[in-house]
């Protein structure tokens, strides 16, 4: 059976979540027999061209520019080419261009459209912006043979504003982390279990200034390690740098796998202060790792991790939880975390049931 997925950059993974997910699902449906087709954006002029990766053929299309613009052409091309020249089953990660799967509709082309987040929710955007992904929100659902959505949640949202719906709930995965190595540890002076971590884009909606403020409101002898850039020239990120003490370490962005792994895997507890979306990958990657999980109170966050965490409303809500946390709870929150993510969020499941549904799509009387 054959495959097309579009919608990220590319393969292997090398800029977010989806990539991740694209590349993890790839893999395994070609190891299923699956003939896989992704589609990735190159820089440069020129024409398209097919390569190889790991036995998944790759439609490479350069994009002389970058920016939100480069990724609408990059989307377009890539729908033509399936139109003119794939016609199979397609994958489209994501609804930001939802308006483009008009093409898929009048090819006779069957996509299926993961509908991520409620992006037009989220603070950053300008209200032209989210306009835009509105109506391409109502668009993937309209035009989109069938939905999936990575949170009960999401599809609750969808089906609310649109009606009934074709869609399917499919949380994201990640990889099982049972181990990791301390060395890594040595360069940041962190010590095992003695610093909280937040992994997460300095931005309003993820709690960043709410978790930097409960924290240093605390009376704890541990660090809070920060991942990401930030910088003091951007008013968001000027505020989180503000709120810290010197127990607050900015490490900056770190791409490197084996040391985030091991970040995760040695904290004392990671903290999650996501307020908008579905399913997070990053959450679930902690889950992963055994981490012991602070999270803040919203539908999303508890529909992923039930009773296996700790949960905060505000700064102070956090600041209580710090100061009264124990081993033995972490210890117990660590096993209730790995619990829940193998009953549910493993890469074998996640992919195992993406498989599914595209082989009840190809062969809908099977």
């Amino acid at each position: 059976m054959k495959i097309n997925i579009t919608g990220i950059r590319g393969i292997p993974a090398q800029h977010g979540g989806f990539e991740t997910f694209a590349e993890s699902l790839s893999l395994y449906l070609h190891d299923k027999s699956w003939d896989v087709t992704v589609y990735c954006q190159t820089t440069g002029w020129g024409f398209c061209f097919n390569d190889k990766w790991n036995g998944i053929d790759r439609v490479n299309i350069p994009i002389p520019f970058s920016g939100p613009l480069s990724t609408i052409l990059f989307d377009l091309l890539s729908v033509l080419h399936v139109c003119f020249f794939s016609r199979s089953l397609t994958l489209v990660l994501g609804y930001n261009t939802a308006i483009l799967s008009v093409f898929y509709r009048v090819f006779h082309i069957t996509s299926i459209m993961n509908m991520d987040g409620i992006e037009w929710q989220r603070s950053k955007w300008g209200p032209a912006v989210k306009i835009w992904f509105r109506l391409n929100e109502w668009l993937g659902c309209k035009l989109s043979n069938h939905l999936v959505a990575d949170h009960d949640e999401i599809k609750k949202h969808l089906i609310s504003r649109h009606g009934v719906l074709p869609i399917s709930t499919i949380p994201y995965g990640a990889p099982a982390i049972t181990e990791a190595s301390s060395s890594h540890l040595t360069k940041y002076n962190l010590k095992k279990n003695e610093y909280y971590i937040v992994i997460a884009r300095p931005e309003p909606e993820n709690s960043i200034v709410e978790i930097v403020s409960g924290f240093v409101a605390s009376g704890s002898n541990k660090k809070l390690v920060i991942l990401g850039n930030y910088s003091p020239s951007i008013n968001y990120q000027s505020r989180v740098l503000n709120a810290a003490d010197n127990r607050v370490c900015f490490l900056g962005a770190i791409y490197d796998r084996a040391i985030v792994d091991a970040l995760r895997y040695y904290c004392f507890a990671y903290i999650h202060g996501h307020t908008v979306g579905g399913t997070n990958p990053s959450l679930v990657e902690a889950m992963g790792a055994g981490c012991s999980i602070i999270v803040r109170e919203n539908r999303f966050n508890r529909g992923v991790c039930d009773d296996s965490a700790l949960y905060f409303h505000d700064s102070q809500d956090l600041t209580s939880l710090i100061n009264n946390i124990a081993d033995d709870s972490v210890k117990a929150l660590k096993s209730q975390s790995s619990a829940r993510f193998e009953n549910g969020y493993t890469l074998e499941s996640v992919n195992r049931n993406y498989m599914n549904l595209f082989s009840s799509i190809s062969n809908p009387s099977t």
